[in-house]
């Protein structure tokens, strides 16, 4: 009977530890799990901003790196733009003041090797706008230009139209539609031959136009003149030149724009 009950009461103290070890061991593993779950939930932060809608930070450094590059490759696009349209300008109006074919008022032929001091930073101004816009237009369009894409057609174009605007100062025919419709003829194949898109052609059409209205009032307004004209205020030749000028400028802008870094967009 003593071995009885010793062994009675050793099984009723055993059961008893059991019950009493139990609220301890579940508290030990829900501590355990929640511990758990911290690491876990903090060594996978990417997962949790995702999850919130967040963006990791090297996430947003890469798309802040990429629009400083953007940015700053469209300034220096925009500067050699500006730099090339007011060399140009300077350069073909001198010839056509030398040709007598525009006459400018005395007082502002005093500075820039005798050419008026606006003339170069208006065209180099229109030179940046046209350049940036024909690369925007084919990107937008979807048709990307990849017709002669090299310096070397690049340079050949700039010849070309040098000689159209040298011609339409040198060359002398019976009249003002003759010269209208060589140079028409030489504009067309400049594009032919450099450019034959869509786009070049509708916007050069465009500038041609534009720029025939802004010259009408700049002579309307005695700001200049041309020697005998036939088409209301100006030579008929006119929107040829702006034409090549177009599709030239829009040549250079175009392969300024190769290799330039996409625009970031935020998703």
């Amino acid at each position: 009977m003593p071995r009885l009950e010793n062994g009675g009461w050793s099984c009723s103290c055993a059961a008893r530890g059991r019950h009493r070890a139990q609220p301890g061991d579940t508290a030990a593993g829900l501590a355990a799990k929640v511990g758990g779950m911290l690491n876990s939930s903090g060594s996978s932060p990417s997962l949790t901003l995702v999850g919130t809608g967040g963006r990791s930070p090297s996430t947003a450094t890469s798309t802040t790196s990429s629009t400083l590059n953007w940015s700053q490759h469209l300034v220096q696009r925009s500067v050699v733009l500006f730099v090339v349209g007011a060399f140009m300008a300077l350069v073909l109006n001198l010839l056509q003041i030398q040709r007598n074919v525009t006459l400018f008022p005395d007082e502002v032929i005093s500075t820039l090797f005798s050419s008026a001091w606006w003339v170069p930073p208006c065209c180099g101004t229109a030179a940046a706008v046209v350049g940036l816009l024909y690369p925007c237009i084919d990107s937008h369009l979807g048709e990307p230009h990849k017709f002669k894409r090299e310096w070397a057609s690049v340079m050949r174009c700039i010849a070309v139209f040098v000689g159209i605007n040298h011609a339409s100062a040198k060359l002398d025919f019976a009249n003002n539609v003759q010269l209208s419709l060589t140079l028409a003829a030489l504009s067309l194949g400049l594009w032919w031959t450099f450019d034959r898109s869509r786009s070049g052609l509708g916007l050069g059409i465009t500038i041609a136009f534009v720029a025939t209205l802004i010259t009408q009032f700049l002579v309307y307004n005695g700001v200049y003149q041309y020697t005998s004209p036939d088409f209301l205020y100006i030579r008929s030749w006119l929107p040829c030149i702006f034409f090549s000028g177009g599709v030239t400028v829009g040549n250079i802008g175009r392969q300024l724009a190769m290799g330039i870094p996409e625009k970031p967009h935020n998703d």
